[in-house]
Formats: C-alpha cells, structure tokens, sequence
C-alpha cells in the first residue's frame, strides 16, 4: 500500500478524537441521544478546521448499530463500510465539480429509493457554495421536506455565497479555527506517535504556520518529519519552510522602537540575503508590533495566540515604550506596507520606510502637550498693555480683572483721586468715555428723561475741558436704480422664488421714501404681496438699501378706461400665458426661452 499521509493517517474517526470545536461536537453528540438530529446540517469555516470530517463522523452515527450512548462505535457493520469508504449508502459529492442542474436531477432520483444495507441514505456535498443557481433552486423542494431515509450534510468555506433559501432549510453549525493550545497538544502526540522529537521552538514555528487548520500543520509536520531525522530543530524548520528566523524579527522589532538605525538595517539585510518574501516579512512584522500593542494594553491575553515564551519577550519590549509610541509607529509601517504593494524597488521602499519610523521618535500624548502649554502660560506676568484714554501714543498697563494684586504689582488709583476737588459754582463736566469700560448710559438731559442724581464727590468723573460728540452711524447708502440688480443676487441666497418674482417686475423706483414695483400682470405679485411675504421684503429692502422705504405695488387699472372684457383679450392672454409659473419654471429647468405663443382657435 502506498505511503498515507498524516492527515489521512489521523484522521479522526469519532467525536472524541476532534481536535477543538467541543460546543459543536456536544451539541451534536447531544443530538443523537436526544433523536433531535435535523435533516439538513451545514458546517462552516476556514480550511482544515474538521467540516468534512465532522460530516463523516455524523455520518457514521446515525447509521451505527451499536446500542451504546457512545456512538459511532467504529465496530459495527455500517461503521466499517464508511470508514472505508465502499459504503452503498452515503454518497459524498464535490460541489466544485458536480455544481450543475443536472447532478442535481441525478442526486434526487437516487434518494427515491431505500438505502440498500443502513437505516439511512446519507448525502455530504463538500463545497456546497459552488453549486449553480439553477442546482440550488433544484434543492430547495426536496431539502425542505426530504423522504424519511435521507440525511444531508454540506461543507462550505465561503458561506455568504449560499442562499438564504438553503441556510433557511439548514441547521448551522460554525466552526471556529483551533487554539494554538490544541494544535500543540495534538501535534506533539503525532509526533511522539510517529517517534520523532520536536523542538519546542520548532514546534511553535509549525504551529504558527498552521494558522488554526489542523491539515494545514499536519502537511508542515509531514514534510518536516520527510526532512529530518528522530530530531527536528528550530533551524531545520525555518530552512525547510522558508520562514523568517522569529529572532530577526524581534530584532527588527526592537530596533525600530529603539531608534537604531544601524542595527534594523543590517537585520533586514540579512533577511534580504536569505531570501524573504517581501509580503510575507512585512506581516509577520506588523504581527509583531500588535502584538507588543497589545501586550501594553494588558488584559488582552485572548487576543494573543502565541507560546507564553514569546509572549514574555514581547512583554519585556512593551515595558520600555509608551503606547502612544508604540501605535504611532505601527501606523508609520502600516502605511509602508500599503506603498509596498506599488513600488518596483521594495527593498529601497523598505529601507526608506525603517529610517522614517525611527526618524519619527517618541511621540508626546496631547494631555501632555496642553499641560505643558496650560504650565507656561501660567508663569508669564498678567499684566497687559493699553493705550492711554487721552494720549494715544502713551502707553499704561493695566492688571488683569481675575489677577490677584501683588507688592510688586501696586493698585492704580483711579484718576480723579489726583484732581482737586471742585466747587459748587463750576458746573461739573461730562464723564469722558472710557475704551475699556463698558458702555454707560448718556448724561444728555432730555424731556423724557429725569436728570442724573449728583454723585458722592469721591465718585465724581474727571473732568475734561470739552464733551467728545456721540458717533453717529453712517450706513452704506445704495441707489435703488443703480443697484437693483445686486439687491436681486442679495435676495436670491435668502429666498429664491422671491428673487424670480422681483427679476419679472417692470420697473423698480424710488418715490418719496416709498419702493414702487411695478408690474403688469397682477399674477406674478400674487405671492409677493402676502402679508408675511410682504414684510420679509420689507427686512430685505431695509437691510440692503439701508433706507426707511416702504415696499409699494403698482399694478394695472383693468376697469379705468377699458372694455368689462378687457381681461379676455388677446393681448392679455399672451400676457398670463407668458408669466405662467409652469412657464417660467420650464424655461429654467431647460435653460430655454419663450418662442411663439399661439392663442387662436387653430391652436387650440
């Protein structure tokens, strides 16, 4: 018989013999004592993970002869036959090749009849996802309400290609990649099965290779143990798969976070001589800065699938470095590694990329950049330069409101303190404003007004030989005529259909303090003369023109010298007709204009 390899060799034949995956083998052991097992089962997930094989173990199960609770017994009759693999009753298809209608029609014309020697026809489609549209469709009958005799089981990798008409009809089970706990533990009992030593550091390098599929591992430990003697070490296995050696990229790791230019570029230069795989080296590197990142987070031991030697190395790296330098130089090489993917000189791409995380340093958090500026700030003086009220090139300075007075910083009195008192027969003069006081109320005595109350003469105001006259405000002033085009545009950004009424009126004129708009169809104001659009109109004349102009409509007199059918003429139905809204919103749409307009009976 020719050579079996390792994944066919220990091949599980029973539920405990799976490696991982323990809530779905219980619920489906529990299935079988309870005989709740569900017509239609679909098993999920990445390659190597037990799909197929958990099939055949169901497979076996449910055909088993034995009585026991534990089954399959891999001793009866049906047992034998299946793992086999002669067995009459349990047809195992290959979606990616049996994918069509027709293997379809087949497969339900084999199902009518009775299994020849089990209690059960079982079906297993390995790689479901494959099979057509018109094949799914096929299924959809017969997998809903299927012959008493028949059990199907499908195996897929990709399961968001499978319709929701067929997971609707399925039961769902989704298996989960297996722990690096397991693969260890399972891999290191084939290897003391087939009697050869694996080194500790070799068999994580295997185990990480595998990346949670247990075929995957096995064909490594296969052609690993092809390779070797009874011993296998950490340098057999990185010359035989072609891997990056774990202390080059620990090295490097170190380095960058280190700062040392010298040592990361002669790391990677050995690593070019041996050989990399540039795609491969730059995601087991940015696997090694996650996982120092998460190390420094702490808490996060189920995120990291890694032997708790190198878990302690990552931890010693973590401890010398903040996470904010840690993260920002993650980024920095994320980022490289995108640009990789374009460049025709990866080397010098890769070179660049290390200089500039190193160039990047230790990165300050933000908190610590505000203190620092809150701290400095605080230690300048609080004091401030304004200019003199009554001489503009003289300068004083002036405490801070909320600054606490010091002995090198004395009081300023106020001013008045300084000027002698006045006597009653001099009328006192008016307070002279003050820039940076606020705003206090006139003193000019008015008739509606009651006069000031004589103030205490320690709080009398200074008195300055001349009262500064109150500024008075000069707006911008437009002409109606010359700026109503601006007044338009001015009107447009507020209120759209408002400047397409203004845009259709005759004329536009300033009267005796009164805006006349004149129009001649009464229809086109219709909207405009509303009283809350009216006033609108109002605030935007007063506002743009800045002149107290009333808004004023000019419309036609149809009743004063003409005809009781003056509004039925041709003229003025050319008129409506031209500013009919639908008219008008057509020619903007369509950036059109008005051609003939027609009203006679022929057109009608």
């Amino acid at each position: 018989m020719s050579y079996l390899v390792l994944a066919r060799k220990y091949r599980p034949q029973s539920f405990t013999d799976v490696v991982g995956q323990i809530p779905v083998v219980k619920t489906l052991q529990n299935s079988l004592l309870r005989q709740r097992v569900a017509h239609a089962i679909l098993f999920s997930g990445v390659r190597g993970v037990g799909k197929t094989t958990l099939a055949r173990i169901m497979a076996k199960a449910i055909n088993c002869e034995s009585t026991t609770e534990t089954r399959p017994c891999n001793q009866c009759r049906s047992c034998a036959e299946i793992t086999g693999g002669h067995s009459l009753d349990l047809h195992e298809i290959d979606g990616a090749s049996n994918r069509g209608i027709q293997e379809i029609r087949e497969l339900k014309e084999k199902i009518r009849f009775l299994p020849t020697s089990s209690p059960y026809k079982i079906i297993i489609i390995d790689e479901v996802h494959m099979l057509t549209t018109e094949a799914f469709n096929a299924l959809l009958k017969t997998l809903e309400e299927p012959p008493a005799h028949v059990y199907f089981m499908f195996a897929t990798t990709e399961l968001h290609k499978i319709p929701i008409t067929i997971l609707s009809r399925c039961q769902r089970y989704e298996l989960k990649r297996v722990s690096t706990t397991d693969l260890t533990t399972h891999f290191q009992k084939i290897a003391n099965s087939e009697k050869v030593s694996l080194d500790p550091a070799a068999l994580a390098l295997i185990v990480r290779e595998a990346e949670g599929s247990v075929r995957d591992g096995l064909s490594l430990l296969d052609q690993m143990f092809s390779f070797g003697d009874n011993t296998i070490s950490h340098e057999d296995v990185i010359e035989v798969l072609g891997l990056i050696d774990r202390n080059t990229l620990m090295t490097i790791t170190r380095a960058l976070l280190a700062e040392d230019r010298v040592t990361a570029l002669k790391a990677l230069e050995g690593a070019f001589d041996y050989g990399i795989d540039i795609k491969r080296f730059t995601s087991d590197l940015l696997e090694c800065f996650r996982t120092v990142l998460l190390v420094k987070l702490g808490n996060c031991g189920e995120l990291i699938d890694l032997p708790e030697a190198e878990i302690t190395d990552f931890g010693k790296i973590a401890a010398e470095y903040s996470f904010e330098t840690i993260h920002f130089k993650l980024d920095l090489l994320m980022k490289a590694t995108e640009e990789l993917r374009f460049t025709t000189q990866p080397r010098l791409a890769l070179e660049t990329a290390f200089l500039k995380i190193i160039e990047a340093g230790n990165v300050i958090p933000v908190t610590a950049l505000l203190s620092k500026i809150e701290n400095l700030m605080a230690t300048l003086p609080a004091e401030r330069e304004v200019a003199d009220s009554t001489d503009p090139g003289k300068k004083k300075t002036e405490p801070e409101r909320d600054t606490p007075l010091t002995p090198a910083q004395p009081e300023l009195q106020p001013p008045w303190h300084e000027v002698p008192p006045l006597s009653d027969e001099e009328p006192p003069l008016p307070e002279e404003p003050d820039c940076s006081a606020p705003p206090q109320e006139s003193s000019v005595r008015t008739p509606d007004t009651e006069p000031p109350k004589a103030l205490p003469p320690q709080e009398q105001p200074v008195q300055t030989e001349e009262t500064p006259a109150v500024p008075e405000p000069h707006p911008h002033i437009r002409d109606v005529r010359k700026d109503w085009m601006e007044f338009t545009a001015y009107v447009k950004e507020r209120k759209v259909w408002m400047a397409q009424d203004l845009q259709r009126a005759a004329s536009a004129k300033e009267v005796e303090g009164e805006l006349h708009l004149h129009y001649n169809d009464p229809a086109i104001c219709t909207l405009l003369r509303n009283k809350n659009n009216r006033k609108l109109l109002t605030e935007f004349v007063l506002d743009f023109f800045q002149k107290d102009l009333t808004v004023r409509f000019i419309l036609p007199d149809l009743s004063n010298g003409k005809d009781d059918d003056d509004s039925e003429s041709p003229h003025r139905k050319r008129q409506q007709l031209t500013h009919d809204p639908l008219v008008q919103m057509a020619v903007e749409i369509f950036n059109g204009q008005i051609g003939d307009i027609r009203i006679g009976p022929r057109s009608r």
